[in-house]
Parts: structure tokens; sequence; C-alpha cells
């Protein structure tokens, strides 16, 4: 169930929007200043915030300037003013997106869905890729970076990074990592194994002063977050 902070001052209206969306399978929680609602919105997590701009205590820019040093939650302004020098500053300071009271309650949910629609793109997007810490890896392109640099990686190297990455903190010992990497390749000594691991941390590292993957003297390698 989709949960929706409310931050709304104007009790009656809250209480009608709090009343729909609940009867849509939204579940709903209100703050009715700016304070409150920022606070709440800081320290537990929500799929949508609603955000009026006229709010007693903080206004509805500054809650969401401040919530946006923290937070990737969508927002979605509501406001009864409609001027664009207003619309541009609610989306300048980190807004999704504007909606105009009065509006129709069919259009907050369909601005709702669609807000929903792309944050489960977005998780769809992020499961397929990998981080330990600022390592990164796309599993469809099969690119790789760190601290945001691309790394060109030859297919058994990159193979040899996921099964480090997909295993964090875990010591891997030669034999698992040829099992894992090599495969039904008999042949392939285990030495190999640490040629190609000295590959990857040239390419990987760098002029990094810290190697993620760090040996352990007759055990094997570890990928340490």
């Amino acid at each position: 169930m989709p949960r929706i902070l409310l931050i709304e001052d104007e009790k009656n209206f809250s209480r009608f929007v709090e009343l729909e969306l609940t009867h849509e399978n939204y579940s709903v929680s209100v703050a009715y200043n700016g304070n409150d609602g920022l606070q709440l919105g800081m320290s537990e997590e929500w799929d949508i915030i609603l955000l009026d701009l006229m709010l007693p205590g903080l206004d509805g820019i500054e809650v969401c300037k401040k919530l946006r040093e923290n937070k990737k939650t969508p927002i979605l302004m509501l406001t009864a003013r409609d001027s664009v020098d207003e619309r541009v500053r609610g989306l300048d300071c980190g807004a999704d997106d504007y909606l105009s009271k009065p509006f129709a309650i069919e259009e907050l949910l369909a601005r709702i869905r669609a807000i929903l629609r792309r944050q489960e793109d977005n998780k769809k997007e992020e499961s397929r890729r990998l981080m330990v810490l600022d390592l990164e890896v796309n599993l469809d392109s099969r690119e790789v970076w760190r601290d945001g640099e691309p790394v060109e990686l030859t297919k058994r190297e990159y193979d040899l990074l996921l099964a480090f990455m997909n295993n964090p903190n875990r010591v891997m010992s030669r034999e698992l990592l040829l099992d894992t990497v090599w495969g039904f390749e008999a042949a392939v000594d285990t030495n190999v194994v640490d040629v190609y691991v000295r590959y990857l941390r040239n390419k990987i590292d760098r002029s990094k002063a810290k190697s993620y993957i760090q040996t352990l003297r007759g055990v094997g390698y570890v990928m340490k977050r």
C-alpha cells in the first residue's frame, strides 16, 4: 500500500483529500503545518509527499528545500496560487509536479498514479544495477564505473568483478572463484585467479589509494564494503 504524506493546513480540505486517497487504498498521514510536515517527511519513508505552498511555520518552499537536502521522495506541490512565477519557484526548489487549487480529485489521483509509475520504472532500472561503494555495474549494458569514471573490462574480468560484488564481505577461495567464473573449464589452474584479480585491480583501482579486493593469504580474496 503506497504511503502518502499530506502537508496541508486547511483541515476540511485535508480531510476530504485524506478520505479520497484512503478510498483508493493509499495509506495517508497528515501534517497541518510546515514544521510537523518536515519532521514527518524526514523521519519516515513515503512514496509521495503532497505539499501545500502556504503553510504556518515553515512555508512549502522551505519545507521542499529542506526535504531535498536528504530525501528523493517525489513531491507534488498544491497551491491556490497559479502564477507562472509560483510554479517555477515550486519546481526550482525540488518539487516533481505542481497542481493548482481548486482541482478535481480525479486529476490529483491521476497525477499520483503517474508519479508512482515513474517510481516503479526507476526501481526496475535500479534493480538492473549493482553497486558496492562507488563501484557501479549496469547489468544490461555491462558497463562499469568507479566513482563515476568508466572502467573497461574484458568478459572474464567483468565476470570476476560480479562474483565479488554479488558477495561483498564474503571471503572467496580461489577454488570458489574458479568454479564461479570459469565454471567447467577444468583445465584452468587456480593460479589464473591470481592473474585475473591482478588485472581487475589494475583497472578498477587505477590511482585510488584503496583497493576494494583484499588478499587473505592462504585463504583467498574478499571485497570489503
